[in-house]
């Protein structure tokens, strides 16, 4: 593969995001709302001083849940159903160019669009944090880091939903399907079926890993060092079962989610006709 190509193209996408008006505000609104969770979980006294590191962290958690994955999510699901349907993707593949450098610039370009997004509202809350009296920062840069691997995990799927779909609108209905399976129908979904059919803890949390968001939770509970208690029978069946190692094994099942979806997504695109 050609660099040159490949940092040519991922700086056209990075560009074309930030200039994106829904992924603006996507980016503004995780920052403002990054900032108001911080300064309303406040500890109730003192003079409008910020929260303490925990309850703005388990706001973060929470926040991130709803709106990252949809950003990452929607980000990815345009990416190439647009181009395709536009005809400026048939265009930029007649160039000198091979499908794999026009996919990993366009994955490369949207993930630095979703890095500076995060950078942005962390970097806000950070600051909000420091203010206040600081925290944890180490256990903060790990909530970081696992917030930007369930991004990158959106956006894999995302553009696994792009290649898979013809058109621009199919591709984004696809898109918020799956951001409200996994954000709502996963939890609630995942608490019913165990009532329903009476699932053992190891069942439990099987199906918990099938879901990027759920992964995300786990990990972020286990690096507030917060007990697993408070993720009921499937947290305390994989402290029990895995010990040390149930934190490197989250890192590693998230990390899949965006290997896995990007591998099927790159697939996809190289079988499309016509591109």
């Amino acid at each position: 593969m050609d660099l040159g190509n490949i940092a040519a193209i991922a700086q056209k996408e990075l560009r074309d995001a930030l200039r994106n008006r829904w992924f603006l505000l996507y980016a503004a609104a995780f920052t403002f709302l990054a900032l108001g969770l911080s300064y309303l979980a406040m500890s109730g006294v003192g003079l409008g001083g910020f929260a303490g590191f925990g309850r703005t962290a388990a706001a973060l958690v929470n926040l991130v849940l709803l709106i990252v994955p949809l950003m990452g999510l929607t980000t990815g699901a345009m990416a190439l159903a647009t181009e395709r349907e536009r005809g400026t993707l048939a265009t930029l593949l007649a160039q000198p160019v091979s499908r794999g450098e026009v996919f990993l610039g366009k994955g490369l370009g949207l993930g630095a669009a979703l890095l500076a997004a995060l950078g942005l509202g962390f970097g806000a809350a950070g600051a909000a944090l420091a203010v206040g009296g600081g925290g944890d920062a180490g256990a903060y840069l790990r909530l970081v880091a696992m917030a930007v691997l369930l991004a990158f995990a959106a956006l894999a799927l995302g553009l696994l939903v792009s290649a898979a779909a013809r058109r621009p609108g199919g591709a984004m209905g696809l898109a918020l399907l799956l951001w409200l399976g996994l954000v709502f129908i996963g939890a609630l979904g995942l608490m019913g079926t165990a009532v329903a059919m009476r699932l053992s803890a190891g069942q439990l949390l099987a199906l918990a890993l099938l879901n990027p968001l759920q992964v995300f939770k786990m990990g972020a509970v286990l690096v507030l060092n917060a007990t697993p208690e408070v993720l009921g029978p499937a947290g305390l069946y994989a402290a029990d079962t895995l010990g040390p190692w149930l934190l490197p094994a989250l890192l590693a099942i998230l990390a899949l989610w965006v290997v896995l979806p990007l591998a099927a997504a790159y697939l996809a695109f190289r079988r499309w006709e016509g591109a």
